[in-house]
Protein backbone atom coordinates (compact mmCIF):
# COMPACT_ATOMS: atom_id res chain seq x y z
CA UNK A 1 0.00 0.00 0.00
CA UNK A 2 1.22 3.49 -0.83
CA UNK A 3 -0.55 6.73 0.05
CA UNK A 4 0.35 10.35 0.82
CA UNK A 5 -1.59 13.10 2.60
CA UNK A 6 -1.56 16.86 2.16
CA UNK A 7 -3.10 17.35 5.63
CA UNK A 8 -2.86 15.56 8.99
CA UNK A 9 -4.88 12.36 9.16
CA UNK A 10 -5.50 9.44 11.54
CA UNK A 11 -6.35 5.87 10.63
CA UNK A 12 -8.24 4.64 13.67
CA UNK A 13 -8.56 1.18 15.19
CA UNK A 14 -7.85 -1.15 12.33
CA UNK A 15 -7.01 -4.83 12.57
CA UNK A 16 -5.33 -6.61 9.68
CA UNK A 17 -5.30 -10.33 9.02
CA UNK A 18 -1.77 -9.83 7.64
CA UNK A 19 1.33 -8.60 9.40
CA UNK A 20 2.47 -5.12 8.34
CA UNK A 21 5.73 -3.25 7.91
CA UNK A 22 4.85 0.44 8.23
CA UNK A 23 7.26 3.22 7.27
CA UNK A 24 7.31 6.70 5.79
CA UNK A 25 9.24 7.62 2.67
CA UNK A 26 9.10 11.18 3.99
CA UNK A 27 7.81 12.74 7.19
CA UNK A 28 6.93 10.84 10.36
CA UNK A 29 4.24 8.40 11.49
CA UNK A 30 2.94 7.61 14.97
CA UNK A 31 1.47 4.14 15.49
CA UNK A 32 -0.71 3.33 18.52
CA UNK A 33 -1.62 -0.10 19.92
CA UNK A 34 -2.98 -1.24 23.26
CA UNK A 35 0.61 -1.96 24.32
CA UNK A 36 2.08 1.46 23.53
CA UNK A 37 2.97 3.90 20.81
CA UNK A 38 5.79 4.15 18.28
CA UNK A 39 7.07 7.34 16.63
CA UNK A 40 8.43 6.34 13.22
CA UNK A 41 10.74 8.72 11.31
CA UNK A 42 11.66 8.12 7.69
CA UNK A 43 14.81 6.11 8.51
CA UNK A 44 12.93 3.56 10.62
CA UNK A 45 10.03 1.13 10.29
CA UNK A 46 7.65 -0.64 12.66
CA UNK A 47 6.47 -4.24 12.42
CA UNK A 48 2.80 -4.75 13.39
CA UNK A 49 1.85 -8.44 13.66
CA UNK A 50 -1.40 -9.80 12.24
CA UNK A 51 -4.40 -9.32 14.51
CA UNK A 52 -2.98 -6.37 16.47
CA UNK A 53 -5.46 -3.50 16.71
CA UNK A 54 -3.72 -0.25 15.87
CA UNK A 55 -4.16 3.29 14.62
CA UNK A 56 -1.70 5.46 12.69
CA UNK A 57 -1.35 9.24 12.86
CA UNK A 58 0.30 11.11 10.00
CA UNK A 59 1.22 14.77 9.70
CA UNK A 60 0.58 16.76 6.54
CA UNK A 61 2.94 15.94 3.70
CA UNK A 62 3.67 12.42 4.97
CA UNK A 63 4.06 9.58 2.47
CA UNK A 64 3.06 6.30 4.12
CA UNK A 65 4.21 2.90 2.87
CA UNK A 66 2.94 -0.47 4.10
CA UNK A 67 3.99 -3.98 3.14
CA UNK A 68 1.67 -6.80 4.16
CA UNK A 69 3.07 -10.25 4.96
CA UNK A 70 0.89 -13.33 5.13
CA UNK A 71 0.84 -15.07 8.53
CA UNK A 72 0.32 -18.33 6.59
CA UNK A 73 3.87 -18.06 5.27
CA UNK A 74 6.01 -20.33 7.45
CA UNK A 75 9.04 -18.03 7.14
CA UNK A 76 7.04 -15.08 8.46
CA UNK A 77 5.63 -17.09 11.38
CA UNK A 78 9.00 -18.44 12.34
CA UNK A 79 11.14 -15.32 12.09
CA UNK A 80 9.13 -12.21 12.93
CA UNK A 81 7.93 -11.53 16.48
CA UNK A 82 4.34 -11.61 17.70
CA UNK A 83 4.67 -8.12 19.19
CA UNK A 84 5.39 -4.74 17.58
CA UNK A 85 9.03 -3.87 16.99
CA UNK A 86 10.86 -0.91 15.47
CA UNK A 87 14.00 -1.31 13.35
CA UNK A 88 16.42 0.92 11.52
CA UNK A 89 16.06 0.88 7.73
CA UNK A 90 19.50 -0.10 6.45
CA UNK A 91 20.58 0.85 2.90
CA UNK A 92 19.96 -2.75 1.81
CA UNK A 93 16.51 -2.90 3.39
CA UNK A 94 15.61 0.43 1.78
CA UNK A 95 16.43 -0.94 -1.67
CA UNK A 96 14.48 -4.13 -0.98
CA UNK A 97 11.48 -2.09 0.11
CA UNK A 98 11.70 0.04 -3.03
CA UNK A 99 11.88 -3.00 -5.27
CA UNK A 100 8.97 -4.65 -3.50
CA UNK A 101 6.81 -1.54 -3.80
CA UNK A 102 7.47 -1.48 -7.55
CA UNK A 103 6.59 -5.16 -7.98
CA UNK A 104 3.39 -4.69 -5.92
CA UNK A 105 3.11 -8.40 -5.04
CA UNK A 106 5.64 -11.07 -4.14
CA UNK A 107 4.81 -14.69 -4.87
CA UNK A 108 6.96 -17.48 -3.38
CA UNK A 109 6.26 -19.65 -6.42
CA UNK A 110 8.39 -17.24 -8.50
CA UNK A 111 12.07 -17.73 -7.62
CA UNK A 112 13.32 -14.09 -7.89
CA UNK A 113 10.38 -12.87 -5.81
CA UNK A 114 10.91 -15.63 -3.25
CA UNK A 115 14.56 -14.59 -2.94
CA UNK A 116 13.56 -10.95 -2.49
CA UNK A 117 11.14 -11.86 0.30
CA UNK A 118 13.83 -13.94 2.00
CA UNK A 119 16.24 -10.98 1.92
CA UNK A 120 13.51 -8.76 3.35
CA UNK A 121 12.99 -11.17 6.26
CA UNK A 122 16.75 -11.54 6.75
CA UNK A 123 17.17 -7.78 7.12
CA UNK A 124 14.22 -7.41 9.48
CA UNK A 125 15.57 -10.07 11.81
CA UNK A 126 19.20 -8.87 11.95
CA UNK A 127 18.68 -5.10 12.18
CA UNK A 128 19.03 -3.47 15.61
CA UNK A 129 15.91 -2.54 17.53
CA UNK A 130 15.36 1.15 18.18
CA UNK A 131 14.19 2.77 21.44
CA UNK A 132 11.44 5.02 20.10
CA UNK A 133 8.52 3.18 21.63
CA UNK A 134 6.47 4.19 24.64
CA UNK A 135 5.04 1.09 26.37
CA UNK A 136 1.71 1.80 28.05
CA UNK A 137 0.75 0.43 31.48
CA UNK A 138 -2.44 -1.63 31.76
CA UNK A 139 -3.38 -1.05 35.41
CA UNK A 140 -6.09 1.62 35.65
CA UNK A 141 -4.10 3.75 38.13
CA UNK A 142 -0.93 3.73 36.07
CA UNK A 143 -2.93 4.26 32.87
CA UNK A 144 -4.51 7.39 34.42
CA UNK A 145 -1.03 8.65 35.32
CA UNK A 146 0.24 7.98 31.81
CA UNK A 147 -2.71 9.79 30.21
CA UNK A 148 -2.25 12.76 32.56
CA UNK A 149 1.44 13.07 31.66
CA UNK A 150 0.85 12.76 27.92
CA UNK A 151 -1.94 15.36 28.03
CA UNK A 152 0.50 17.98 29.39
CA UNK A 153 4.11 16.86 28.80
CA UNK A 154 5.50 20.23 29.89
CA UNK A 155 4.01 19.97 33.40
CA UNK A 156 6.46 19.59 36.28
CA UNK A 157 4.28 17.52 38.60
CA UNK A 158 6.14 15.49 41.21
CA UNK A 159 5.65 11.75 41.55
CA UNK A 160 3.57 12.40 44.69
CA UNK A 161 1.26 14.75 42.76
CA UNK A 162 0.83 12.32 39.88
CA UNK A 163 0.18 9.49 42.33
CA UNK A 164 -2.54 11.43 44.16
CA UNK A 165 -4.24 12.30 40.87
CA UNK A 166 -4.12 8.63 39.90
CA UNK A 167 -5.50 7.27 43.20
CA UNK A 168 -2.28 5.41 43.97
CA UNK A 169 0.63 5.77 46.35
CA UNK A 170 3.99 6.89 44.90
CA UNK A 171 5.51 3.49 45.70
CA UNK A 172 2.63 1.65 44.00
CA UNK A 173 2.83 3.86 40.93
CA UNK A 174 6.58 3.35 40.60
CA UNK A 175 6.13 -0.42 40.99
CA UNK A 176 3.36 -0.52 38.37
CA UNK A 177 5.39 1.41 35.80
CA UNK A 178 8.42 -0.85 36.28
CA UNK A 179 6.33 -4.03 36.12
CA UNK A 180 4.11 -3.09 33.18
CA UNK A 181 6.36 -0.92 30.99
CA UNK A 182 9.84 -2.08 31.99
CA UNK A 183 10.74 1.55 32.74
CA UNK A 184 11.01 3.55 35.93
CA UNK A 185 8.38 6.26 36.22
CA UNK A 186 10.88 9.08 35.62
CA UNK A 187 12.40 7.34 32.60
CA UNK A 188 8.93 6.71 31.14
CA UNK A 189 7.98 10.36 31.60
CA UNK A 190 11.18 11.56 29.92
CA UNK A 191 10.59 9.22 26.99
CA UNK A 192 7.00 10.47 26.67
CA UNK A 193 8.32 14.02 26.50
CA UNK A 194 10.95 13.16 23.90
CA UNK A 195 8.43 11.37 21.69
CA UNK A 196 6.07 14.35 21.90
CA UNK A 197 8.98 16.62 20.98
CA UNK A 198 9.83 14.37 18.02
CA UNK A 199 6.29 14.73 16.71
CA UNK A 200 6.49 18.51 16.98
CA UNK A 201 9.90 18.60 15.28
CA UNK A 202 8.57 16.46 12.43
CA UNK A 203 5.76 18.99 11.96
CA UNK A 204 8.27 21.82 11.54
CA UNK A 205 8.62 23.12 15.10
CA UNK A 206 12.00 24.61 16.02
CA UNK A 207 14.24 22.78 18.47
CA UNK A 208 13.72 25.54 21.02
CA UNK A 209 9.96 25.45 20.55
CA UNK A 210 9.84 21.67 20.93
CA UNK A 211 12.03 21.88 24.05
CA UNK A 212 9.69 24.39 25.67
CA UNK A 213 6.61 22.40 24.71
CA UNK A 214 7.82 19.41 26.71
CA UNK A 215 9.03 21.28 29.77
CA UNK A 216 12.77 21.85 29.24
CA UNK A 217 14.06 25.16 30.58
CA UNK A 218 16.76 25.44 27.91
CA UNK A 219 17.38 24.19 24.42
CA UNK A 220 20.80 22.86 25.43
CA UNK A 221 19.29 20.68 28.18
CA UNK A 222 16.79 19.28 25.70
CA UNK A 223 19.49 18.57 23.09
CA UNK A 224 21.60 16.81 25.74
CA UNK A 225 18.63 14.61 26.77
CA UNK A 226 17.84 13.92 23.11
CA UNK A 227 21.44 12.88 22.45
CA UNK A 228 21.50 10.56 25.49
CA UNK A 229 18.29 8.84 24.40
CA UNK A 230 18.81 8.67 20.63
CA UNK A 231 22.55 8.98 20.14
CA UNK A 232 22.50 12.15 18.05
CA UNK A 233 21.22 15.72 17.98
CA UNK A 234 17.72 16.66 16.72
CA UNK A 235 19.17 18.32 13.62
CA UNK A 236 21.23 15.30 12.60
CA UNK A 237 18.44 12.91 13.49
CA UNK A 238 16.11 14.44 10.91
CA UNK A 239 18.84 14.58 8.25
CA UNK A 240 19.19 10.80 8.05
CA UNK A 241 18.55 9.35 4.59
CA UNK A 242 14.96 8.81 3.48
CA UNK A 243 13.35 7.29 0.44
CA UNK A 244 13.16 10.00 -2.21
CA UNK A 245 11.61 7.99 -5.03
CA UNK A 246 7.98 9.03 -4.36
CA UNK A 247 5.85 9.16 -7.45
CA UNK A 248 2.67 10.35 -5.77
CA UNK A 249 1.50 13.85 -5.04
CA UNK A 250 0.08 14.45 -1.53
CA UNK A 251 -3.34 13.70 -2.99
CA UNK A 252 -2.31 10.32 -4.38
CA UNK A 253 -4.69 7.40 -4.31
CA UNK A 254 -4.10 4.18 -2.41
CA UNK A 255 -2.74 1.06 -4.04
CA UNK A 256 -3.28 -2.12 -2.04
CA UNK A 257 -0.25 -4.37 -2.16
CA UNK A 258 0.07 -7.84 -0.68
CA UNK A 259 3.38 -9.51 0.10
CA UNK A 260 4.05 -13.13 1.02
CA UNK A 261 1.44 -15.17 -0.89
Amino acid sequence: MSVAWAAAYTWRDRVSEWGQILFASRGMLTAHTGAGLWVIPAHQAVWVPAGVRHSVEVAGGVALRALYLSPLDAAVRGRLPEVCRMVEISPLLREVLRRTMRLKTLDRRIAPERHLLDILLDELTVLPLTPLDLPMPRDARAARAAAWIRADPAARHTLDEVARASAASPRTLERLFRAETGLAFGVWRQRARLLHALQRLAEGETVGGAAGAVGYESTSAFVAAFRRALGTTPGRYFKRPADEDDEESPAAARNDRKTGD
